[in-house]
């Protein structure tokens, strides 16, 4: 038999370094999922339950690997289910190439069945590059565009292909004629710093500085060894934004941890202090939990000029890679002897560990409910070292991002930019494909675990046994309630919980993963759960770990405002069904914090 146009999509994809593409079938690609086994499992197909997953699964590919990541959909409505976990990849600068199928040529424009404006629909998400092929000879340099831009400009691009040209003789190379392209494989990311002049004002910026304050995001990912180094010698405190968690470990007493709504005090208290502020790959968009405008001059450091001066008024902008524009930076530093501002900042991050363990041992909760903090803090004492977290939107990530202290080696990602919920299950599930031999840790809620989690089990039960460690743990928060926003509700817009759109089903995830050969369980007592973390952390097979908890410890942000304490009393007094809960559980906080009962030193 001889090629079809797609065998030779999957063989261009292949010269690429393409060895994974996440994806379902439909009978608009039958020709691309023929061709699959004709290529000798070069490229492994991972069937998923859904498009988004699969797209979802690209995007974390993407981000754990550095790797360009593809995904595979059907026409019609498995290239619209695409769409979210790609503006995902988007939002969050991540290469994926989406190759969806079409309707036949011979039948576009007549409201064919399944027939949607493909090119319309995908040209915001794939606005860098987005290709219908209509003839075989274009499919080479669709392919070459696609992924070189993609890995390029760390962006979405799209492949559309109507379905009789899949299955039409393949044109490798095209004739040497007027209106042929003849374009090859290979990329290779430049070495991107300033110039010399841009990184002496910069170092004067820093060298200048009395009070120096880092903000790290995942830019910076690959930099922290410089970072680091930077940090030593201004003396300065580093924070994190939240996709940049694992840039540095969270075991150094200078890293204030996380910051905003889902930050650490140290991070905010550092913020509000200092008078440098120097950003490093990030684009964090809250504005309130940044300097004022005008306290502290601000030297940032990005690859994609568009992110310059985006969310404070830097004064010298750097166009650079973090890691080698650091390197450069360092030499012109100064050290600076004086250390009172460091010591400041570590006093205040130990102070806030020994908070954040008193808070994470309040008995809080009815009899048959955990507080969540200690479902996070026993983990954080127990995680194994180079494991993958992944987050989702919702209280677990609150609780990931103030309670867990990741370590060097560590690797950790969430949705960022779009802040979907439903991202924990398939980062984990493409985490463990990408390193089958490390152990991946899902931190989610009931909410996102009933829009799309507990169909992903489903996956995971098909695969787990293909990884060399088969530990996955999916941590679900079972709360009953969409938590986070819930207390959005009550802190930021002073509306009482609705529970006709807050309340959630009850349901047994630990039962489930039990009934699909997955391993389950289920933890209600505080004093269960260190050991219930060393029998998941034991395992021999995927570990679905139902944390049955209070939906009512309060998630307030490191410093409230008194719009924010106002607009919770105003809730509350509306009649929150859940007032006195709330109440009681503020309280048991606030106490906490006065007296910081149970805390080591």
């Amino acid at each position: 038999m001889k090629d079809t146009t797609a065998d030779f999509l999957l063989q261009r994809l292949v010269q690429w370094g393409i060895t994974r593409i996440y994806g379902y079938p439909g009978d608009g690609i039958n020709g691309i999922v023929g061709a699959f086994p004709r290529l000798d499992g070069a490229i492994d197909f991972i069937q998923v339950r859904h498009e988004e997953m699969a797209a979802f699964m690209a995007c974390a590919h993407a981000k754990f690997t550095g790797n360009v990541g593809v995904c595979l959909a059907t026409s019609g409505p498995g290239a619209i289910h695409l769409l979210n976990g790609l503006y995902d990849a988007k939002k969050d600068h991540q290469p994926v190439v989406a190759i969806v199928g079409h309707t036949a040529t011979s039948a576009l424009g007549g409201d064919y069945q399944q027939e949607v404006d493909l090119p319309t629909l995908f040209k915001d998400v794939a606005s860098e590059y987005l290709v219908t092929v209509s003839n075989p000879v274009a499919m080479r340099h669709a392919v070459d565009r696609a992924v070189r831009i993609a890995g390029a400009l760390r962006t979405v691009t799209s492949i559309v292909i109507p379905n009789d040209v899949q299955l039409m003789p393949a044109v490798k190379e095209p004739p040497h004629a007027h209106n042929t392209l003849h374009s090859g494989v290979g990329y290779s990311a430049p070495r991107i710093i300033p110039t010399v002049v841009d990184l002496q004002q910069a170092a004067s910026v820093l060298n200048e500085g009395k009070r120096v304050a880092i903000l790290a995001g995942a830019g910076a990912s690959h930099a922290a060894d410089e970072l680091l180094a930077v940090a030593d010698l201004l003396g300065a405190g580093v924070a994190k934004a939240l996709l940049g968690k694992a840039v540095v470990g969270d075991d150094l007493p200078f890293v204030t941890g996380c910051i905003g709504l889902l930050g650490t005090r140290p991070s905010s208290d550092m913020m509000a202090g200092c008078d440098t502020l120097l950003l490093v790959g990030t684009t964090f968009p809250y504005a309130e939990f940044l300097p004022k405008a005008g306290q502290a001059r601000g030297v940032q450091i990005d690859i994609d000029p568009r992110s310059l001066s985006m969310r404070y008024p830097t004064e010298v902008n750097l166009v650079g890679d973090s890691a080698q524009t650091l390197r450069e930076l360092i030499p012109l530093l100064d050290r600076k002897e004086d250390r009172t501002w460091r010591a400041e900042i570590e006093q205040n991050v130990a102070r806030w560990w020994r908070l954040v363990e008193a808070h994470a041992h309040d008995d809080a909760g009815e009899a048959g409910e955990l507080n969540p903090q200690r479902v996070f803090w026993e983990l954080s004492e127990q995680l194994p070292d180079g494991c993958i977290l992944t987050g989702d939107a919702g209280t677990a990530t609150n609780w990931f991002a103030r309670t867990i202290r990741v370590r060097a080696g560590m690797k950790t990602s969430l949705s960022g930019g779009l802040a979907t919920m439903g991202s924990a299950v398939p980062y984990a599930i493409a985490a463990k494909f990408a390193y089958p031999d490390r152990v991946a840790i899902a931190l989610t809620g009931d909410g996102a675990m009933q829009m799309n989690g507990t169909a992903e089990l489903l996956t995971i039960a098909k695969y787990w046994h293909r990884w060399s460690d088969p530990r996955l743990i999916i941590v679900v928060l079972n709360n009953r309630d969409l938590a986070q926003v819930t207390w959005e509700m009550r802190v930021m817009a002073g509306n009482p919980k609705y529970e006709a759109s807050q309340s959630l089903p009850d349901f047994g995830y630990a039962a489930y993963a039990d009934a699909i050969g997955l391993q389950g369980i289920r933890v209600d007592r505080p004093d269960d759960v260190k050991g219930a973390w060393v029998r998941a952390l034991a395992a021999d097979r995927p570990v679905v770990f139902e944390a049955y908890t209070d939906a009512n410890v309060p998630m307030l942000p490191p410093h409230i405002s008194f719009d924010e304490a106002r607009s919770l009393m105003s809730a509350l007094v509306k009649g929150d069904p859940s007032q006195f809960d709330v109440i009681k559980e503020s309280l048991r906080s606030v106490v906490t914090e006065l007296v910081p009962h149970g805390a080591s030193g």
